[in-house]
């Protein structure tokens, strides 16, 4: 079965300033949440990269481990994409976002798929935001230039390819790093 896209929920990290990891958070609600709206969103299958905290998968998630998840973000999206597959576009997320839905991922994952870059990403609000979708073709220079915990920034950056797609009719984008 060929798979058009897969979605890559980074959830890795140890939640430091939250106070734990937000793989757990709200009972395991924020993961379930993201995992539904990347597949009610368009993707085919989902790949839930963890590192500090096992967590039970909801329906459609399959569990990828991030050895040096301690090392950054950088380490969960190079573990995610690398297990993609030879699926044409990775939806790549995060579990802090609990207001992004299907929405959200819909209209990413249809503006990449519709440019000739194959790059999308949300924005709300005009702040740049999650998630970020990626053709495959650029997967290899997504990871190589992936360091520390600024994931795909140094790749976005000064791009002037990539489709933004403003999301704020629909959620907030909001990263939950501390406890409200």
């Amino acid at each position: 079965m060929s798979v058009d896209a897969v979605g890559v929920l980074l959830a890795a990290g140890a939640g430091s300033r939250y106070g734990s990891p937000k793989v757990l958070a709200q009972g395991g609600d924020w993961l379930a949440g993201a995992v539904r709206a990347l597949l009610d969103g368009g993707c085919d299958e989902v790949l839930v990269v963890l590192g500090a905290a096992d967590s039970p998968m909801p329906d459609g998630a399959r569990a990828i481990f991030a050895p040096e998840w301690a090392s950054g973000m950088s380490a969960s999206l190079k573990a995610g994409l690398s297990a993609a597959g030879d699926a044409a576009f990775a939806v790549v997320h995060v579990v802090d976002t609990p207001d992004v839905g299907s929405e959200v991922v819909r209209a990413v994952l249809s503006a990449a798929r519709a440019c000739n870059s194959g790059i999308a990403r949300a924005v709300f609000d005009g702040a740049p935001g999650h998630p970020v979708v990626f053709g495959r073709r650029h997967w290899r220079d997504v990871i190589e230039g992936s360091t520390g915990d600024a994931g795909a920034r140094g790749f976005l950056r000064g791009r002037n390819d990539v489709v933004v797609v403003e999301c704020s009719q629909w959620a907030t984008g909001v990263d939950h790093d501390y406890r409200s």
